[in-house]
């Protein structure tokens, strides 16, 4: 191996984690939301939407699938390495995952992040996260090296035009030309998205994807804004997009979550529950596109990404006019600070 391309023996998939249990909601927010300005009835606002669904995230199962998938995909190709799993806030915890595997001998890994684009949420507080689990596990930790974003990757982009092909033909053929499609990404406070580059990138994935689907027009929303009220987020939100659009101009709305990978609590209560109940009401029908999940397309990129990690001889693949992201983020990218509780001081 080059020193550019140093030697693996591991990979982990990062993730952000989701309660699996009644009991497991309110230590799991309590986790996420610890020392951040969050007032508590919205933090038991959102307690309450993970109980409709029985306290439990589709998040785990979904990402233990894509491991799954992972190792046939990589075994097909004869990359022989392990793939083990680690949480920012839930179990199984990055620390844990990088105990195991130094007690399994691994020595250096690469990590494969459930996050496509570039913000201090979806890629920097990750860096973040390895690198304090790594001194949280201790001796002996392995050094980990995270994958490069893949926004813009062909396996990414073909995987979400096709999931979109499949959403428009649960609309009737006659009306399919006219649907409206409408990509929702996660919101996140205007500060945080001045220090990144995510909001351009979301709008580079949404144009690749009308290409291949061969469509003119579309519209870029958000969701699942949890900040105070007095922070600017990105917008329009959702639900108030599909509130002010002009009765009766829109008959049918495919909505496809493009900033998530697979199914979170946000894509189930945000979308299939809110924006589906403000739909029926405006008397449009909506339908709601599938994550990339284990798409295949999907699948064989994270392989693709990996192998690049391994060889020189694997080309880096993209699509769109940035070419394909850095492997090592530029000094400085995706700068934030995040907001925190005042500590009490006694008086």
């Amino acid at each position: 191996m080059s020193a550019d391309h140093p030697r693996y023996d591991a990979v982990i998939v990062v993730s952000f984690g989701g309660p699996e249990g009644p009991d497991d909601v309110m230590p799991y927010l309590n986790r996420v939301l610890e020392g951040r300005p969050i007032p508590e009835e919205r933090k038991l606002e959102v307690a309450h939407h993970y109980q409709m669904f029985g306290g439990v995230s589709p998040i785990n199962a979904q990402n233990r699938a894509l491991i799954d998938a992972l190792r046939l995909e990589m075994a097909g190709h004869g990359i022989d390495l392990p793939v083990y799993f680690g949480n920012r806030n839930w179990h199984p915890l990055l620390p844990d995952a990088l105990r195991e595997m130094a007690d399994a001998g691994v020595r250096r890994a690469l990590a494969f992040v459930t996050s496509a684009f570039s913000c201090y949420s979806g890629c920097r507080q990750y860096r973040e996260n390895i690198r304090d689990a790594t001194g949280e596990a201790g001796e002996g930790s392995p050094q980990v090296d995270k994958i490069r974003v893949f926004y813009n990757h062909p396996g990414f982009i073909e995987a979400n035009a096709a999931r979109i092909r499949e959403a428009l033909e649960q609309i009737p053929s006659e009306r399919r030309d006219a649907a409206r499609i409408i990509f929702s990404a996660h919101s996140i406070p205007q500060t945080m998205a001045a220090g990144s580059r995510y909001e351009e990138q979301l709008a580079e994935t949404c144009g690749l994807v009308m290409d291949v689907l061969e469509r003119d027009g579309y519209d870029r929303v958000y969701q699942s804004r949890s900040g105070p009220p007095h922070q600017p987020w990105l917008e329009p939100d959702i639900c108030d997009f599909l509130e002010g659009l002009e009765p009766g101009s829109v008959r049918d709305v495919v909505i496809a979550p493009i900033g998530f990978v697979s199914d979170h609590m946000e894509v189930l209560f945000d979308l299939d529950t809110e924006a589906r109940e403000v739909c029926e009401k405006l008397g449009i029908h909506m339908v709601r596109a599938a994550s990339v999940g284990t798409h295949p397309a999907f699948v064989s990129m994270v392989r693709e990404l990996i192998a690049e990690r391994l060889s020189a001889d694997v080309p880096k693949r993209s699509l769109g006019q940035w070419g394909p992201y850095p492997d090592v983020c530029p000094e400085g990218c995706c700068a934030y600070e995040m907001p925190r509780r005042p500590v009490a001081r006694p008086p």
